[in-house]
């Protein structure tokens, strides 16, 4: 028999029931938004230590909130920055040209049609016919547009300008052979066109030649010594090389032509390489061919250039003149060096040698170390501008067929016997020389 509960027990229990609930119905208070967004961070932030892959954390993520974001972005940002230096360093960290650091002759030649010669073969009235290709009829001017980049070091462009302030009230000499000559044509057409045509004139002679720039008092000459030393095939050319005599102990007779220069570029090479011995006088040329003695043409060079060192040392004033020396200028003779087995000399090639360090049979190394050693023994300094390299790879860039013998173009019955008629030894203007007085122009 149970025995019923009071009303009061009953009624308490009943209000009980009214106001309790489980405590698994009771509602969940809703949490402060800045604590969430504090919790997202410290998540995100952890994420972001601990992972290598922060793909969650995409333009697709509910995590890119705008109070945690501020900082990724600062980050990501400076890490843009940063890459982005980082590739400009990579795509160009060559110094300013310094000629104490540089080495010119370590680089590249690239093609760049944005490149405008200063001048064209039609533009610059002083230019012999000899390297006016495009004139001649050279179909393009393509080689007209590779620029040499040393590796090291930014060459800086030519300013017709400043090379002329530069040489205001100075006189400028080019002393050597055909080469040197054009050289000397480069030089004067790349800063003449700034000049007014009655403030330039040009005086042209067998063995001197004479540019005036009128409003600047400056003489830019070129003087005809193709040896440096003596010779007697200086004044009347002798064609056949087995009947030249050089007296290779002087240079007296061209040097009294020298004296009270400014600034003297001198050069010699080419007419060494005739693949002979070379006769070499001491002494007076009194007695004709007897006297002579038969030398090879790298020990020859050598005595010349020592003699050409000797009057520098001896009469050259460094306080007032500045020497300089061009390097030899390649030939391209025999297509073979360059790896073109069909090829005939550089007739028809359109591309400089590619492969780096590229060296020919155009350039002799003895020529080239006859000239280090000698002057770096020298009292007098001199600056060397280091051409060969460079050119060793234009063999795109010579008159070739596009020239003129005996002061007359080729025929085409000449052009089209390219072997014997294409030259591979001078250059085509504007071209080459260009970049060897860009050099000069930094060295200045």
């Amino acid at each position: 028999m149970s025995i019923p509960p009071s009303s009061s027990s009953s009624s308490s229990s009943s209000s009980a029931s009214k106001t309790m609930k489980p405590a698994s119905t009771r509602p969940k208070l809703p949490l402060p938004l800045p604590l969430v967004a504090t919790i997202v961070c410290v998540f995100a932030f952890v994420a972001l230590l601990y992972t290598e892959s922060l793909s969650f954390l995409s333009s697709n993520s509910i995590f890119r909130i705008k109070s945690c974001s501020r900082k990724d972005s600062i980050t990501k940002t400076s890490e843009r920055s940063s890459k982005d230096k980082a590739d400009d360093f990579l795509i160009d960290d060559r110094f300013d040209f310094d000629p104490e650091e540089c080495s010119v002759g370590n680089g590249k030649w690239v093609y760049n049609r944005s490149i405008k010669p200063l001048y064209t073969d039609r533009s610059c009235p002083y230019l012999d016919l000899q390297v006016s290709c495009v004139k001649n009829g050279r179909p393009n001017s393509n080689h007209t547009h590779w620029e040499w980049q040393p590796e090291d070091c930014t060459l800086p462009r030519f300013d017709p300008e400043i090379a002329l302030k530069k040489l205001r009230g100075k006189r400028v000499l080019f002393v050597g052979d055909s080469l040197q000559r054009g050289q000397w044509q480069s030089f004067v057409c790349m800063v003449e066109s700034i000049i007014p045509d009655d403030k330039k004139s040009m005086k042209r002679g067998r063995i001197i030649s004479v540019f005036t720039a009128k409003e600047y008092n400056t003489t830019i000459e070129f003087y005809w010594a193709p040896f440096l030393v003596e010779s007697n095939s200086d004044v009347h050319i002798i064609g056949d090389p087995k009947k030249r005599i050089l007296k290779v102990d002087s240079v007296a007779r061209h040097a009294k032509h020298w004296i009270g220069v400014d600034i003297i570029v001198f050069n010699t090479y080419v007419w060494w390489m005739s693949g002979l011995k070379i006769k070499s006088l001491w002494g007076s040329f009194a007695n004709g061919e007897d006297g002579y003695e038969e030398l090879d043409a790298p020990v020859a060079y050598r005595i010349g250039l020592k003699t050409w060192a000797n009057w520098v040392d001896s009469t050259v004033n460094p306080n007032r003149t500045r020497v300089f020396f061009t390097t030899m200028s390649p030939t391209h003779q025999r297509s073979i060096d360059w790896g073109n087995k069909e090829g005939i000399k550089c007739f028809n090639e359109t591309r400089p040698v590619a492969k780096k360090g590229h060296w020919g049979t155009g350039s002799d190394r003895r020529m080239m170390k006859a000239v280090s050693d000698i002057v770096e023994r020298m009292k007098v300094p001199v600056a060397v501008i280091n051409i060969t390299q460079i050119s060793e790879y234009r063999v795109d860039a010579h008159s070739s067929v596009y020239t003129e013998t005996g002061g007359k173009l080729l025929t085409d019955e000449q052009k089209a016997d390219p072997l014997h008629h294409a030259d591979c030894i001078h250059w085509c203007l504007p071209g080459v020389p260009d970049t060897w007085n860009q050099i000069f122009f930094a060295l200045l």
